[in-house]
């Protein structure tokens, strides 16, 4: 018996079981649900042409598919293949669903009203070498990433990376992420990493930063982590060709709710100790299958709904309906609670297929969603400029 292509195939079966089918509960089957899921779910190509494909094939050659288990794996290969035609399927037509959700926030003429040179560096064509072959490979040639710069006494937690174009072009707007991990584990160089090496070879700064983790710190020091690395990017961000007059703040889950309450706290003292006169204003936020709750059913005050108001910056939120950790109802409670008091462009993203942690990945879903990141900031930029001309 071929136990080696009886594992593979089982294992790949199950992900794809997982990567339609989320568990929720109970907790250990939830657990490998989640990351067995979430890999197929945005890795269908690699999931169905290197670990069934490949295997079957050697398997073949091999002469090892002579027995009746043999053969049931044969077939349990076939019935993950077509499970992973699906999954690829819902990554493909959850490019059209964002695609729509930009015009919804942005307004079906959103095209006409960017600047020329920034509507020139949207993409049109997809990646596919990468996304077939290279899903894991996030780094560029033309980016330089500048590792471990410090922004504040925490040691090893107060440390951030920076990533620019290596011609070094002046002017450059700014993206800070923070990472996600439940605000307990996690690390910069992990998440959206996509979205952060894509925008510093289309001549942004970027910026990925550490901070303050559970059980030790408790809700406000990771925000005002995050605005002492907004501080900290006005500061030094020309140094690396930045414009530190439009800074964007996004992050993914924990790092979401974070980024959420950074924008819509802009320059308030109460999170600014120490530095009370910093400029932390943003120009916009980028929510990434984020948490929208309390802080663990903390005050009021860490619940970003809270700090909604009329003169809130323009927000991009990306969720998925299989998010087994958050509910897309939160999501869509937030864009709608967003819409109905701020005047700013609102842009939710709603895919239908996509897992929590969609964004590690060279994926259709994920290339669709930084597609989408790049329209929605040009606007914000365009807006800008008219307002200062």
């Amino acid at each position: 018996m071929p136990i080696g292509y009886v594992f593979t195939v089982f294992c790949v079966a199950v992900g794809t079981l997982f990567a339609l089918a989320p568990v929720r509960r109970p907790r250990p089957v939830s657990t490998v649900s989640y990351f067995l899921g979430l890999a197929v779910n945005e890795l269908p190509f690699f999931a169905g042409i290197y670990w069934l494909g490949v295997s079957t094939a050697l398997a073949f050659a091999e002469g090892d598919i002579t027995s009746p288990i043999a053969w049931a794996a044969v077939a349990l290969a076939a019935i993950a293949a077509l499970g992973l035609t699906v999954v690829a399927y819902q990554g493909w037509r959850d490019r059209s669903r964002v695609r729509r959700a930009v015009a919804d926030g942005l307004g079906a003429d959103w095209r006409t009203t960017i600047d020329p040179d920034l509507a020139a560096r949207l993409r049109h064509r997809l990646p596919w070498a990468r996304i077939l072959f290279l899903p894991f490979f996030r780094r560029r040639p033309d980016v330089r990433r500048v590792a471990n710069l410090s922004y504040g006494d925490a040691g090893r937690h107060n440390l951030l990376d920076v990533y620019h174009h290596r011609s070094r072009p002046t002017g450059a707007p700014i993206l800070i992420h923070m990472h996600g991990g439940h605000y307990s584990g996690g690390h910069k160089n992990s998440q959206s990493l996509p979205l952060l090496y894509r925008l510093a070879g289309n001549g942004w700064v970027c910026i990925s930063a550490n901070y303050r983790l559970q059980p030790q710190h408790k809700h406000p020091d990771h925000l005002i982590d995050f605005k002492k690395v907004i501080a900290w990017a006005r500061e030094h961000g020309q140094e690396y060709g930045a414009d530190p007059s439009t800074v964007f703040v996004a992050g993914s889950s924990a790092g979401g709710h974070m980024a959420a309450l950074a924008a819509l706290t802009q320059n308030d003292p109460a999170y600014q100790p120490g530095f009370e006169q910093a400029d932390t204003s943003v120009s916009a936020a980028v929510l990434l299958n984020a948490w929208y709750g309390t802080y663990f059913d903390d005050s009021p005050e860490s619940g970003p709904a809270n700090h909604i108001t009329a003169d809130a910056p323009p927000f991009f939120l990306a969720h998925g309906d299989k998010d087994t950790l958050v509910p897309q109802a939160d999501a869509r409670e937030f864009a709608d609670r967003l819409r109905q008091v701020s005047t700013a462009p609102i842009v939710y993203a709603e895919m239908k297929g996509a897992h929590h942690a969609f964004d590690l990945y060279h994926s259709l879903r994920f290339e669709a969603v930084v597609d989408a990141i790049e329209a929605f900031a040009a606007t914000v930029r365009s807006r800008q400029r008219t307002l200062h001309r």
